[in-house]
């Protein structure tokens, strides 16, 4: 009897300290569920700069081009375009801008054949978008303001009329040829003073008709032929679409 008590006491023991160590190993409050969603990874920010921004070209700014066309005002129409390529690079801030051979369109706005007694061939013309060796293309307002090499012409007015030069002394030297001429024929035929004054007189007459039934010359400006340009208004351009430095 005693055996048992005693085994039974042990027995309780055993369950006691069995049940406190699973007390103590379990966490206080209620267990939380394991998060298993897949959070999305931030990529790493790079610490090189975007190049971005814009560069503007103020008015007044000359950009010299080279015609890829001949343009006469014997045949050119209204509404006809003009193509030029730039001739040298436009530099701001130790960057190029406008590279050399970048190409320029334009369009003819005015023409005016010359006349038989008064008026010399004009030619206005401006040029409208700027397309980068890169297919950047840009609406420009651009005006001649120079055509160095056009022989006989000169850019009048602030929009870039391209004029002819007068040609009086082309028409007064038609006119003395003619008379120098006639005079000649007059005297040779009759031997006579009056002779020589007859034939001048017809010589100057048909040297006035000459004159005055001739058209002047037109304006000619040939494919090759230097053109100063000026910007209109200011010119902005996409840093990031420019050649890189």
């Amino acid at each position: 009897m005693g055996r048992r008590i005693l085994d039974a006491f042990a027995i309780a023991v055993v369950l006691g300290a069995t049940l406190g160590a699973f007390a103590q190993g379990e966490p206080e409050g209620p267990v939380q569920p394991l998060d298993l969603r897949v959070r999305p990874v931030r990529p790493a920010e790079s610490s090189s700069p975007v190049s971005g921004g814009t560069i503007t070209l103020e008015a007044g700014t000359q950009i010299p081009l080279v015609l890829r066309q001949g343009i006469s005002t014997k045949n050119a129409r209204v509404g006809d375009a003009v193509y030029a390529q730039t001739n040298f690079p436009v530099v701001r801030d130790d960057h190029t801008v406008i590279p050399a051979g970048t190409y320029v369109q334009g369009t003819i706005s005015e023409i005016k054949r010359p006349g038989r007694i008064k008026g010399r061939a004009e030619v206005l013309f401006h040029f409208t978008t700027l397309i980068f060796p890169s297919g950047y293309t840009v609406s420009m307002p651009g005006s001649v303001e120079n055509v160095p090499d056009a022989e006989h012409s000169q850019v009048k007015g602030s929009e870039g009329t391209v004029q002819q030069d007068g040609e009086k002394g082309k028409d007064i030297g038609t006119i003395a040829s003619t008379t120098a001429t006639g005079a000649a024929i007059g005297g040779l035929a009759t031997r006579t003073g009056k002779g020589t004054g007859i034939g001048a007189g017809m010589g100057g007459a048909t040297g006035l008709a000459i004159a005055l039934l001739s058209r002047g010359s037109d304006v000619r400006l040939e494919n090759g032929t230097a053109v100063d340009m000026v910007l209109s208004r200011p010119l902005v351009l996409d840093r990031a679409k420019l050649p890189q430095r």
